[in-house]
């Protein structure tokens, strides 16, 4: 099993091996903007598939399809520069939140420091949420994109999706690095022939004559019309919250600055602007590129059944004929790596999931498990949970993105939000040693504001889906649940903590030990146990029990009579007493009368002593001590009672 640990993660780091951990700007940006990069293969689309919707439910879906298409593309621009806009703000607001907090500036703890308890916790609630939800959007659209190529292998998106989901999380438990080092190539891939597609498509675009028809703009114009500027509003509002999946992962750089190499806020800042220029360009090219080519996505009205994505529908818009030659090869190369970003993305949720779990954890609003690191210093702990939790979000919803997406940037905003008031409030407070304060403010003041009517947006078009398959309530309902499961975990570990200090002034004395070796049958074993109960307790303060179970007639069984027979023999002078269980029961009895003998000498702390076999072969160990496992489990809740397990190897040569 260890042979298969190592080969599987790789050789133990000590603690002195950290600066091994570190990544250079290039394997930063794959690992931390792996997310926001590959966002654009889904963000044009859900824009899309908003302003199809909002023409259909007023009735102006039976225009042309060329007409119809043409008004969709007349917003899907400006709500395109819209997101920019704000990706740029984002990019800036987060810049200053990097070289400010240096050893990690997450929503979590710029809320914590400058907000207050409730806020982190909101804070960090929101990005646990975003970031299971990142595992399972990033991986199931991949998945969505590879189907839409080799429709072979349609229907089975669940069973992919879960294997990907845990290739992914070896990956990490073996490191930060290698983790980064091996997803750099779809991240760049996928950058160079997003290049490519909008360099082929401006081509395209310049030497062709596709554009508006004299058709498609008189329909649109009677689309127009028909539309109030109330309503038109509305429309753009809706498509924007739903575009807004694009920038999802622009914090996560700030969550992990130290993962860089030295001067890590300084590489960390550099990568951010990098994300920043890379993002901004493939998004609006994707979508000005889908505009002029009139690339048309709708939601599945069947929620079992995953759509064509739009980036497949535009790759063969700019490509042309995709059956044969350079087109093909182009063709499934864009969905290949379209795919394996997707994949990727989930790595970004992986390298800031169990980090902010950690802090959360040392914090003491989690278990302290999840700041452990592993052998390859990794939180694994947290990697572990974020895989099942994910895993089991895309087997509930059938690895379909058109319902995971509408809940995934509400998370995201909320804790943009948290984040940029924490730092307005933080250069607040440097005002008297800081000199550019006010400016720094200002921008991420304007960062606060944009965030916060971003997400009103999310919240008022995205509260409940169209067809009852959920909305933002969920996220909504689930926060202030988490929140309050996090203040009881912390109240928890404070009232342990003052009972142990508190324990530290009671009167000390020594307490009477009563020795109980539990029998069955007499072996080397229970001569091993009889002899070490003799040496912690006084010879008039250990005895033996057994179970009986007598027949039907109530007469002692013949097990008790042989072990009566011989017990004088290996005794010692130790007396044996049977307990009779009519029902066959072995682990009841004993905790019977555990607890009489606790209620009897209460002075005295009972020491159970279980004499256990150990094989020499693992699948030995199935077959022996489920009764002292059971045992033990019921028993550690005991107040004083200790349970001590005698272990008896079995060699080759006995059995």
């Amino acid at each position: 099993m260890a042979t298969f640990r190592r080969l599987l993660l790789g050789r133990r780091l000590a603690n002195d091996e950290t600066h091994h951990t570190k990544v250079s700007n290039v394997i930063g940006l794959s690992v931390f903007s792996s997310d926001a990069l590959s966002s654009v293969a889904y963000a044009t689309q859900e824009i899309m598939a908003s302003l199809s919707g909002s023409l259909h439910h007023l009735g102006l879906a039976a225009f042309t399809a060329g007409g119809v298409a043409h008004a969709l593309f007349g917003l899907s621009i400006p709500v395109a520069l819209g997101i920019v806009a704000l990706l740029v703000i984002l990019g800036v607001s987060y810049r200053q939140t990097i070289l400010a907090y240096p050893t990690g500036g997450g929503a979590y703890i710029v809320a914590k420091e400058n907000l207050g308890e409730i806020a982190a916790l909101v804070a960090g609630s929101s990005l646990l949420i975003d970031y299971i939800l990142t595992v399972a959007v990033s991986v199931s659209s991949g998945v969505a994109n590879i189907t839409s190529a080799f429709t072979f292998l349609k229907g089975s998106e669940v069973v992919i999706t879960l294997a990907a989901i845990v290739l992914i999380a070896v990956a990490n438990l073996r490191g930060v690095k290698e983790s980064g080092a091996l997803f750099a190539v779809p991240t760049y891939g996928f950058v160079t022939l997003m290049m490519v597609l909008l360099g082929a498509g401006l081509l395209k675009a310049l030497t062709s004559h596709a554009g508006p028809t004299p058709e498609m703009v008189h329909t649109s114009i009677q689309t127009a019309t028909q539309v109030s500027k109330f309503g038109l509003v509305m429309i753009f509002l809706k498509a924007f919250s739903s575009g807004c999946t694009a920038l999802t992962g622009v914090e996560a750089i700030s969550n992990g600055v130290q993962v860089f190499k030295d001067p890590c806020e300084r590489n960390a800042s550099k990568t951010m602007i990098w994300m920043v220029v890379l993002l901004g360009t493939m998004f609006l090219g994707i979508t000005l590129l889908s505009s002029h080519f009139h690339v048309v996505y709708a939601h599945s009205t069947d929620p079992t059944v995953v759509a064509e994505t739009l980036l497949s529908k535009l790759a063969k818009a700019v490509y042309g004929d995709v059956t044969h030659g350079l087109p093909r090869i182009m063709y499934y190369l864009t969905q290949g790596f379209t795919f394996l970003i997707l994949v990727v993305a989930a790595n970004t949720a992986y390298a800031d999931f169990p980090r902010l779990a950690a802090l959360m954890g040392k914090d003491q609003y989690l278990p302290k498990q999840l700041a452990s690191q592993g052998d390859r210093l990794v939180f694994s702990n947290g990697i572990i949970i974020l895989t099942f939790v994910s895993c089991f979000l895309v087997w509930l919803l059938n690895a379909n993105t058109d319902l995971l997406l509408p809940l995934y940037a509400m998370g995201v905003f909320t804790g943009f939000t948290l984040s940029q008031a924490g730092m307005v409030m933080h250069w607040w407070h440097l005002r008297k040693e800081e000199k550019h304060w006010l400016s720094k403010a200002i921008i991420n003041g304007v960062g606060t504001m944009t965030t916060a009517i971003v997400w009103a947006d999310i919240v008022l078009n995205k509260f409940k889906m169209e067809g009852g398959y959920g909305g933002v309530w969920i996220i909504i309902a689930i926060i202030p649940v988490m929140v309050w499961a996090f203040l009881r975990v912390h109240r928890h570990y404070i009232r342990v903590r003052a009972m142990l200090a508190a324990s530290r002034t009671e009167m000390i004395y020594t307490r009477k030990n009563r020795v109980v070796v539990l029998v069955s049958r007499i072996h080397r074993g229970t001569l091993e146990a009889l002899r070490y109960g003799r040496t912690i307790a006084e010879y008039g303060q250990v005895e033996a029990v057994s179970i009986d179970f007598p027949d039907a007639h109530g007469r002692p069984s013949a097990e008790r009579e042989r072990l009566e027979a011989d017990w004088h023999r290996y005794c010692e002078g130790i007396p044996l007493r049977f307990i009779e269980s009519p029902y066959r029961k072995v682990v009841e009895p004993i905790l019977h009368e555990v607890d009489r003998m606790r209620a009897a000498e209460p002075e005295y702390t009972i020491t159970i002593l279980l004499p256990e076999f150990v094989s020499e072969n693992w699948w030995g160990n199935i077959l022996h001590n489920q009764t002292a496992f059971r045992l033990k489990t019921a028993l550690i809740s005991r107040p004083r009672t200790v349970v001590t397990s005698i272990p008896y190897h079995l060699d080759s040569d006995l059995l």
